[in-house]
């Protein structure tokens, strides 16, 4: 008999799940989907009502909290719902007219919703403890703003871990002019993830045991495998590398498919989300990642998709088959299917432990072949934050072969080969960027054990210092950690900072089509704000995997007594360097950061930034919203778990 958590008991709980709700399990949770998710049953609907075809006007909406039992595959769990739905209503507002969200909180404990990547006063931003008390049980909350964008959005609860039981739901705001591109049919694609563990206890397994969920492990096979491809002793080399690190190559995600099943506006890929369409048509997929704690990785196969909106945000359209959404993030995308047939909407977890889909189809029944799930990928010498130039620095991995190496889009491989003793790794050169730069000057280099520093050889140095001293400004692509400050929050400093924009993201590598990347994000408009910048600050993402703890600059909120101070008005260069081996959703309320991608004059604008492993990336901010506003990691157990801060601008 299989024990409790194996992985035999993970495939018969997905065979049982599929089962159940292909049995009619789906018909009762029907009755928590929002319109959106049912529009498949109206023939001609799409799921948002194009601008062109309603009057703008001011919007008053109530929204309602509420804690409802569901029935779902033989089970009766507790959810939040927002106007008795998972996810929430479409809440649709009107550029340069005014909104009034009324929410009422009927469960019995405070709540919040905070309207993401939404301008508006701080007062109304909905986050307890820093920019208002929270909404008590029985209270409605007001939140009044004039509406000054445009685009693809959503709203969420920033109470506990409310938003995984449910309170999430999208916001699209139609433009007042019309936009550059046209379309026919428009759709909400919001992507989350649903477990039937209550989310305390899967945030106390995580504390228990870091890697809980994670039955991805390498086995003897695989070393088996990798010692005939580099050599027993790199092999070795490599796994004693990662013990030394406490982390697994295969740490790709906290919590897994082993609880989470993954949803597409509220259903299980069994109860198959449908939007339709003529062939010919143009069809615009808002795609939101709602989710806690998973990426995926979408495509759909046979469909080339354009990508034209980053965050609710108007970009050069790019024409891409595949791409990486992080949590919190918006993508929105026009397809033209030509042919009567079926094409599946693809949604795979970045860790590959499972998947949620959905269809276009010409007709209502009408399906198309759901793609296996890939390959799991591994994490990478790259994501250790390695020195790849120090020979032997990274037990045996001098051995590994040049085909043996990462892949990453952009990365110069032939200019790697022979690197032993230079002081600088300069392969993973951004299209961009000047290559006749010596990107080793000025450098500083710290002591490393299994390509990391030491925390025992970190120094203090400031956090916040003028641009002249820092080296960045002469742009290396790769940089060493310097002397730092890290507390006991974080177990290892990557040695070796690289700028990975130009990369698809984990697992994504090698794949055989286009995948989109941040590099290719270029803004339609040019930047507004061109002044050259006054300050420059620089936070580090830090974490101790095995004890789950995650925070900036090795401190946990709790554990911070000031804010990050902007003064009103400035020009900010915000530096985020990723200490972890994983990837973390930075999310800064109430502005937009420009991403220094390269396309200078016309940055990219977002209000989340996925910071890979090992990475350094720079943001500009003109700080021109006065007020208290959360800053901190969109995967929710991190954020519980203390990364988060408050950008304070005065």
């Amino acid at each position: 008999m299989s024990q409790p958590n194996t992985p035999a008991t993970l495939l018969q709980r997905r065979e049982f799940l599929q089962g159940a709700l292909g049995a009619g399990g789906l018909l009762a949770l029907n009755s928590l989907l929002p319109a959106y998710a049912a529009t498949q049953f109206a023939p001609g609907l799409g799921t948002v009502t194009p601008p062109n075809r309603r009057h703008a006007a001011d919007t008053l909406m109530d929204i309602a909290i509420r804690e409802q039992r569901l029935e779902l595959a033989g089970q009766r769990p507790k959810a939040m719902t927002l106007n008795n739905s998972i996810p929430g209503p479409v809440v649709e507002l009107y550029e340069g007219q005014r909104a009034s969200l009324r929410v009422t909180n009927h469960l019995a404990e405070d709540s919040s919703i905070h309207w993401h990547g939404i301008l508006l006063p701080f007062e109304m931003d909905g986050v307890p403890g820093v920019t208002f008390p929270g909404i008590k049980p029985g209270d409605t909350f007001n939140a009044e703003f004039d509406v000054r964008q445009y685009g693809t959005y959503w709203y969420h609860s920033h109470s506990g871990l409310q938003e995984q039981l449910g309170l999430y739901g999208p916001m699209v705001v139609h433009p007042a002019e019309p936009e550059p591109w046209a379309y026919d049919r428009d759709y909400v694609v919001m992507l989350s993830d649903w477990t039937f563990e209550d989310p305390h206890r899967v945030l106390a397994n995580l504390k228990g045991m870091a890697d809980y969920y994670n039955f991805q492990q390498r086995t003897s096979e695989d070393f088996i495998r990798d010692a005939r491809k580099a050599g027993t002793g790199a092999a070795l080399a490599d796994r004693a590398a990662w013990g030394g690190m406490r982390m697994m190559a295969t740490d790709i995600a906290d919590i897994t498919g082993e609880t989470y099943t993954y949803l597409m506006n509220g259903l299980h890929p069994a109860g198959n989300w449908t939007g339709l369409f003529r062939p010919g048509e143009r069809v615009r997929l808002r795609f939101i990642n709602g989710s806690a704690m998973s990426y995926f990785n979408v495509r759909i196969p046979g469909l080339p998709m354009t990508v034209i909106q980053a965050d609710g945000q108007n970009i050069q359209p790019v024409e891409t088959d595949e791409f990486q959404i992080g949590v919190a993030e918006t993508f929105d995308v026009i397809v033209q299917p030509q042919e009567d047939a079926a094409y599946t909407v693809m949604a795979e977890s970045m860790d590959r432990s499972g998947y949620t889909r959905g269809t276009l189809a010409p007709r209502l029944g009408m399906e198309a072949a759901v793609p296996p799930l890939r390959e799991r990928p591994m994490r990478t010498m790259v994501d250790m934050g390695m020195d790849m130039s120090m020979g032997g620095g990274h037990g045996g991995m001098k051995g590994m072969q040049h085909g043996d190496m990462p892949k990453m889009k952009g990365m110069d491989h032939q200019g790697m080969s022979g690197m032993q003793g230079k002081d600088t790794a300069s392969g993973s050169a951004h299209a961009s960027m000047d290559h006749s730069m010596d990107p080793s000057a000025g450098m500083k280099t710290a002591p490393a054990i299994s390509g990391f520093a030491t925390l025992a050889a970190s120094i203090p140095n400031g956090r916040d210092q003028p641009i002249e001293s820092r080296m960045e400004r002469a742009g290396p692509v790769v940089a060493r950690h310097g002397p730092d400050t890290h507390g006991p929050g974080n177990i290892s400093v990557a040695t070796v900072q690289r700028n990975r924009l130009g990369e698809p993201g984990t697992g994504l590598e090698d794949v055989d089509h286009r995948v989109l990347t941040y590099a290719d994000l270029r803004n339609i408009q040019p930047n507004a704000d061109t002044r050259p910048v006054d300050r420059e600050i620089e936070l580090h993402l830090t974490g101790n995997m095995e004890r789950y703890m995650w925070s900036f600059d090795g401190d946990r909120f709790h554990e911070v007594e000031s804010t990050v101070r902007f003064n009103y008005g400035e020009r900010l260069r915000l530096i985020l360097v990723n200490d972890t081996m994983m990837e973390h959703p930075i999310h800064l309320h109430g502005m937009f950061m420009e991403l220094e991608n390269g396309h200078d004059g016309r940055l990219p604008l977002k209000h989340t930034l996925s910071v890979k492993a090992s990475e350094r990336a720079s943001l500009l901010i003109t700080a021109n919203e006065r007020g208290r506003w959360a800053f901190h990691c969109h995967l929710l157990y991190h954020m519980k778990m203390g990364m988060f801060r408050v950008v304070e601008v005065v």
